[in-house]
């Protein structure tokens, strides 16, 4: 939010005054004297007006989830158990998903409450790859390699896939990269070559993997240096 539109929502200031009192250095984010109105602030800076705390900050949060079978990555669900109903860590409420997994898919899924770190880290032009390993019902061939590296043609939403990359493991087996997050991608892919997915576990998201300690349900906060890297 902006500094000014903060002051006026939140201080004792209209527009104008709030501007005015960010120009005579009466305004300190994050323990610095700021004069300019329009530098953007978030939810984790404390915003001192006069000496007065008017935003205390919150922590920014971010944490590493293995997501198991049979939950739904959503905050709120009226039927099914979410990926919130895993943790247990105070106002679990404030946070939300960087990238979500299906119902019956397994793996990396991280959660914060910071939405720029979440942004960069899920927005197309971010270009990050994401890696799963997939199992299907049918054989997977060495064509397939050459199918996905050229892309796919999706009908409905008329658009082709950007490359991907894929590595055989064995008959049924594989690991997948792509830098798309579309909607059920993998299992399309599979499916425009006659090919059911029976298993998908999502490894990584860019630089982050998925911690191979962490079992299906448990999570762990991100380390300082994990954070840095999105």
């Amino acid at each position: 939010m902006r500094l000014d539109r903060l002051l006026a929502l939140h201080g004792p200031f209209n527009r104008r005054e709030a501007r005015l009192a960010v120009a005579t250095g009466q305004v300190q984010v994050a323990g610095h004297v700021v004069r300019n109105a329009e530098q953007a602030v978030s939810a984790f800076e404390r915003v001192e007006v006069r000496g007065q705390v008017l935003q205390n900050g919150k922590p920014a949060r971010y944490y590493m989830l293995h997501k198991p079978t049979g939950c739904a990555s959503a905050t709120t669900d009226p039927r099914h158990r979410t990926v919130l109903d895993l943790l247990a860590v105070p106002d679990k409420h404030e946070l939300h998903l960087a990238g979500r997994l299906d119902y019956n898919t397994t793996g990396l899924l991280l959660l914060t409450n910071d939405g720029q770190w979440s942004r960069r880290l899920t927005q197309p032009g971010s270009k990050l790859a994401k890696r799963y390993r997939v199992y299907t019902e049918a054989p997977i061939t060495p064509h397939y390699e050459q199918v996905f590296a050229r892309g796919l043609y999706f009908a409905y939403e008329n658009l082709t896939t950007q490359p991907a990359h894929l590595t055989l493991l064995g008959s049924h087996h594989a690991e997948l990269c792509l830098v798309e997050g579309r909607y059920h991608q993998v299992k399309r892919m599979f499916g425009h070559l006659r090919n059911r997915v029976v298993g998908l576990h999502r490894l990584s998201m860019g630089p982050l993997q998925l911690d191979p300690a962490l079992g299906p349900g448990h999570y762990r906060a991100l380390t300082a240096e994990e954070i840095k890297l999105i």
